[in-house]
């Protein structure tokens, strides 16, 4: 390492130390960050794999597992995501460490980030360990490999993004946990996860469109399977300008240190 590459080394070494630290974190309850979710995952899919899987079917071509595992997969993709930046950000207000980490050298965009990156990977960990179980009950194609990718990582990064907020305004343990129970996990049933929208009568189906987990569900069900109720550039395009929202909330709270030092 030269001179001139010491001090941008010097800059960026608390964000890795935060990023590690993260990391080190869900990786040392595993059983509980990693393995559960898997768990509860693989019991969605033998209830709509191994029973239904073959007997019904909501899409002409597809199986009803096939359409199923796109949103199971998202779903494990989101809640782990939330719950990883929420439950530590929280836990560090809750007990007074994260006035440590604010007088430490990081820029809010750094610290949004290691947060971020930390929740991302375990995500997508989860995801990834999902998918690969599906493949016991039914095969996807993947249409489209390289924008299901796109879109899991940016639904990851968006309800990273959603955990740092709902971790600064939650007051305790008990109103944190209404995000995941009262709003995330409505959204994603009335999303689409086990049936399409384009079956609802037209006022359901257009207040479906109302739903921001749909735009993610189905824009991810499209790369994986070549069909969705919508263009995949405009469910992208949804989630994208959703996550670039979020995100400079986040960034606003962080670097006002709103309610972070009380």
């Amino acid at each position: 390492m030269n001179r001139h590459q010491e001090p941008q080394f010097i800059a960026w070494l608390p964000f890795y130390t935060l990023l590690q630290k993260e990391i080190r974190r869900f990786l040392r309850v595993a059983s509980q960050t990693l393995v559960t979710p898997v768990i509860t995952a693989s019991l969605y899919l033998f209830i709509f794999g191994a029973t239904l899987g073959e007997r019904i079917s909501v899409i002409e071509g597809f199986s009803y597992a096939q359409f199923v595992i796109p949103g199971l997969i998202l779903m494990g993709v989101i809640n782990n995501s939330f719950s990883n930046v929420a439950s530590s950000l929280f836990m560090s207000r809750y007990l007074g460490n994260i006035v440590d980490l604010l007088v430490t050298p990081v820029s809010p965009t750094q610290f949004i980030m290691a947060y971020t990156l930390a929740a991302m990977l375990r995500g997508l960990a989860v995801g990834l360990v999902v998918w690969l179980i599906s493949c016991l009950f039914a095969t996807l194609p993947w249409a489209h490999p390289f924008a299901a990718i796109a879109m899991a990582c940016l639904a990851s990064f968006l309800f990273a993004q959603f955990g740092i907020i709902a971790a600064i305004h939650a007051d305790n343990f008990d109103s944190l946990s209404m995000y995941t129970n009262f709003i995330i996990l409505p959204l994603i049933y009335l999303g689409g996860v086990f049936y399409p929208i384009s079956i609802l009568p037209p006022l359901w189906a257009k207040l479906s469109h109302l739903n921001p987990l749909f735009y993610l569900i189905d824009g991810f069900r499209y790369a994986l399977l070549g069909v969705g109720d919508l263009p995949f550039p405009i469910s992208f395009g949804v989630a994208l300008v959703m996550a670039l929202v979020l995100f400079c909330w986040a960034a606003s709270l962080i670097s006002r240190s709103y309610r972070l030092r009380n």
